[in-house]
């Protein structure tokens, strides 16, 4: 039986879809079925028509399926992408974390595989600091996070982050450094999963 990957990302201009358009690429190679969900949007609309990049990524994405609980419940892998905040997950996907009291009271994301990624405008914007909070939930779930530490050369090219891929967020988007960083995460992540399917209690 496949892998069941949940890809579960928020972006405002387009860099975060790309990483995980690249991380779909990868999980598909993987041999796994693949869920690419976007979570909904907070923003009012006058917000986004302010900034044309924003206003145009979310007319692209209009067709990408939103982001549900049974995604979660779905998953064996789950990653989670969101530009950082103030070195903070982006409201949008914290406001959708914060859906899942449910899901964890009965166990049910217990043991799951998860990790993250990430972008921001500089290479000290919080990058390192929004994984780790992301992290925070993941722990309180019992879910085993799975970074990619410094396994692989992929990771020093990026950047040199291990807690999750991180990019710049420039206007063309991640390189292709960080792209295969991204699709090597994914991979990293797969492999332990599949090593512990049909652990799981729930």
């Amino acid at each position: 039986m496949a892998l069941k990957v949940a890809i579960v990302y928020y972006s405002a201009t387009g860099n975060i879809y790309k990483m995980a358009q690249a991380a779909e690429e990868a999980a598909k190679e993987a041999g796994a079925e693949v869920r690419l969900r976007k979570v909904p949007e907070l923003a009012p609309e006058e917000a986004i028509k302010s900034n044309q990049g924003w206003y145009d990524h979310h007319l692209e994405t209009q067709d990408v399926p939103e982001a549900q609980l049974d995604d979660l419940d779905w998953a064996d892998a789950i990653l989670f992408g969101t530009p950082t905040r103030f070195g903070n997950v982006s409201a949008q996907l914290k406001q959708f974390i914060d859906t899942t009291g449910g899901l964890w009271f009965q166990g049910k994301l217990a043991d799951k595989v998860v990790s993250g990624f990430t972008s921001a405008s500089n290479q000290h914007g919080g990058h390192e600091s929004t994984l780790l909070t992301l992290y925070n939930v993941m722990m309180h779930w019992g879910a085993i996070v799975i970074a990619p530490g410094y396994t692989d050369e992929t990771i020093f090219g990026a950047g040199g982050n291990p807690y999750g891929t991180s990019a710049l967020g420039r206007e063309e988007g991640p390189n292709e450094q960080e792209l295969t960083a991204m699709r090597y995460q994914t991979t990293r992540v797969i492999e332990k999963a599949q090593l512990l399917a049909g652990s799981r209690v729930a």
